[in-house]
């Protein structure tokens, strides 16, 4: 029989191991918690957060060499005796490329391109004006361009706001030189990212029909890195409005309506490495930037080549079902069909947002 002594030790030493056990346990939770909280949270979302009410979705009907009178009759509207004019504003970062194409897209529909750029980032960064010191490749749109420089606010001493907050601030800026483009009542007018691309066609049956409804979600096609990883359907803030007394710029929730099928949005679809670092940094959600190392680029290359996520989140879904499905990577796309003209005519320039062209420069 073992002493008392070294029975009273065991008895001991049990205890503090049946006290550590759990206390271990804890730790490892609340560690597994503290750096996987995001995910967590993102995967339980079906169960917290509600969905936001659906859009009634317009059917969209095209197809070449319809005439326009015969499309605006299927959308029940009316053909007008002459265009409405159309003036397309956008909130513009750093997406020289994307805005390239957008514009040469749009060119022949559009009255003024108005643009506002930020001398900071929305996270209170000092930024160099990108389209401003470039405007000699959008010469060809030069009588059309209405370029307005809004000067932000910058972080002092540490002390960080609310990105969303100089967001809004920058948006609001946009009503006056929407004004100052001189529009008028009745003229459309696009809300947009510009990232985010209506179709030429879209405009156009929009500017030549009548009846179509005050305020219009325009539903694009979600595109990440280029046109090569399609999401699917779900970019909805970009609007047509017919303008009036009380239209204000926004990049929210405007209306129950969207417009089917009328473009396309192409996140982080730049150029080089350098600009989606800066992206990543400058935009609203920076916060997404947890740690350092999801800056680098060889890190980047691979995630854009593979169709992964560059902040390492899951799907922003509101049901199990729907998040289940776009678990992964985005699957690849051969497809280069209905994608912007300009695209496939300069398709060498642009090799990076088709197919099979997913490696990047670094500078």
């Amino acid at each position: 029989m073992a002493p008392r002594s070294l029975r009273l030790i065991s008895k001991s030493s049990t205890r503090r191991l049946l006290f550590g056990i759990p206390l271990v346990l804890v730790s490892i939770f609340m560690i597994g918690i503290f750096t996987y909280a995001q995910k967590i949270s993102y995967f339980f979302r079906p169960l917290w957060d509600n969905p936001p009410p659906p859009f009634e979705h317009l059917p969209h009907y095209y197809a070449e060499n319809v005439s326009m009178e015969h499309l605006c009759h299927l959308h029940g509207w009316s053909l007008r005796h002459e265009p409405r004019r159309v003036f397309d504003g956008i909130i513009f970062s750093n997406e020289l490329d994307i805005l390239e194409v957008r514009w040469r897209e749009l060119h022949p529909y559009i009255t003024k391109f108005v643009i506002l750029e930020s001398n900071t980032t929305f996270t209170g960064v000092p930024k160099p004006l990108f389209f401003a010191s470039n405007q000699g490749r959008f010469a060809f749109a030069e009588g059309k361009i209405v370029h307005g420089v809004f000067s932000g606010r910058t972080t002092i001493h540490g002390c960080h706001e609310d990105p969303f907050v100089l967001e809004s601030e920058q948006r609001a800026a946009m009503n006056s030189l929407i004004l100052r483009s001189g529009i008028s009542g009745g003229d459309l007018l696009i809300m947009s990212d510009a990232d985010e691309i209506p179709s030429p066609h879209t405009v156009k049956l929009l500017q030549w029909c009548d009846g179509i409804p005050p305020i219009l979600h325009l539903e694009l096609r979600n595109y990440m890195y280029s046109f090569e990883f399609p999401v699917d359907y779900s970019s909805w803030r970009a609007t047509v409005h017919i303008y009036g007394p009380w239209t204000r710029y926004r990049h929210s929730r405007q209306t129950d309506i969207i417009f089917s099928d009328s473009g396309w949005h192409c996140s982080f679809c730049f150029r080089r490495l350098q600009e989606i670092v800066f992206k990543m940094t400058a935009y609203s959600h920076a916060d997404r930037v947890r740690k350092k190392d999801y800056l680098n680029h060889s890190r980047i290359q691979k995630i854009i080549c593979t169709g992964n996520d560059l902040f390492d989140m899951l799907p922003e879904e509101y049901t199990f079902q729907e998040l289940i499905k776009k678990l992964g990577s985005i699957p690849h796309s051969a497809s280069a069909v209905h994608l912007p003209a300009y695209l496939l005519e300069n398709a060498e320039k642009f090799k990076f947002l088709l197919p099979g062209g997913c490696l990047r420069s670094a500078e």
